[in-house]
């Protein structure tokens, strides 16, 4: 059985204020039934870690660099996360492939350095509203997983998000039958590429305007095994339903 994950992405949002959110998460989830985590910024993973003591709630990243050290100016090193208490970390979200020129490669780089320093990584791949509207999603998503994913990889270091850029943030959210068939199509690639040990093992979640009004819905589609959240995650009221929900699937 592959264990849920619910995953909230907190992007360029939060400070030391915020945490009390990351209280009121781990005191409405005691003893959750999937796996929690929260990637909130990097100045903040060190006291989210320490305020998610002695809770499975878990604290990942959201990016690292490619190298495992040096001159990079600005950077974050995947062995610093890890040094810092991070368990997880993104890898090739849309925003940093849109907002840093990010491609596939950079991201296999990058997603193999994280494992190298002990991380499990989330690497997100999706299509635009152009190549969605082209028909060309399955075509975009084969070559993502492709180029974006390490040869050798294991079901318990990484996890696949699949976030349809055009959902992310825009209130728009695909219908179940176009999730399925994507999530199904990844874990046909999974397979094939990896063998149904890891293929059929490894998580994928969904990402894109997830909110508690459609998350049963969502989370009944055919190999969605969780959520990467957004906004939705930086208030615990908000997050949490939707962790109640993906307990209830």
């Amino acid at each position: 059985m592959r264990r849920k994950l619910a995953a909230g992405n907190w992007k360029m949002n939060g400070t030391s204020e915020n945490l009390k959110e990351l209280k009121a998460l781990r005191d409405a989830h005691p003893d959750p039934k999937v796996e929690m985590l929260i990637c909130p910024p990097a100045t903040l993973i060190t006291s989210a870690v320490v305020t998610a003591a002695d809770h499975p709630l878990q604290i990942g990243g959201q990016d690292n660099h490619r190298a495992e050290a040096g001159a990079h100016t600005g950077d974050i090193a995947a062995t610093m996360l890890k040094d810092a208490g991070a368990s997880y970390v993104l890898s090739g979200h849309s925003e940093r492939r849109t907002d840093h020129a990010e491609v596939d490669e950079q991201i296999r780089r990058k997603t193999k350095t994280a494992h190298a320093a002990g991380l499990k990584v989330i690497v997100c791949i999706g299509e635009t509203l152009e190549e969605r509207e082209a028909a060309n999603t399955l075509d975009i998503i084969a070559g993502q997983l492709a180029g974006s994913l390490p040869d050798v990889l294991t079901a318990e270091n990484t996890v696949i998000a699949y976030e349809p850029v055009w959902a992310i943030g825009t209130g728009k959210v695909p219908t179940t039958d176009q999730i399925g068939e994507v999530h199904d199509f990844i874990r046909s690639k999974l397979v094939k590429r990896y063998g149904d040990g890891v293929g059929k093992s490894m998580r994928i979640l969904y990402g894109g305007s997830v909110k508690a009004s459609n998350a049963d819905e969502i989370f009944a589609v055919s190999n969605v095994d969780g959520a990467l959240v957004g906004g939705a995650s930086l208030k615990a009221s908000d997050f949490s339903p939707i962790i109640t929900a993906l307990e209830n699937a």
